[in-house]
């Protein structure tokens, strides 16, 4: 087993910093909400945010990631949920694991 991440593990990685960091992450989810203006003020909430993305994002037995978008939407959630106090309808809840920092 390789000690580095594949190369599909670290573009989804990069994807998810390019989205964040572009304003488009959790497509539509967050389509109304300026989350960016919110994480200049509290980047704490960006390492949440990154955690989440990380931890819910599975890999097969090559290292490859097999659920991309829901990692993506579990960290948009999130940021719904720290911009407007409330999740985005019908999403579960963030369980605890999800937010684990490492």
């Amino acid at each position: 087993m390789s000690s580095h991440l594949s190369h599909g593990a670290s573009g989804a990685l990069r994807r998810f910093a390019g989205w964040i960091a572009r304003g488009s992450a959790g497509h539509p989810i967050l389509n109304e909400i300026d989350y960016c203006e919110e994480l200049r003020e509290s980047p704490s909430q960006m390492e949440i945010c990154v955690a989440i993305f990380a931890n819910v994002l599975e890999l097969d037995e090559h290292g490859e990631p097999v659920n991309e978008k829901y990692a993506e939407r579990r960290a948009a959630a999130y940021l719904y949920l720290y911009c407007t106090g409330k999740l985005p309808p019908g999403e579960p809840d963030i369980e605890p694991w999800e937010c684990e920092l490492y």
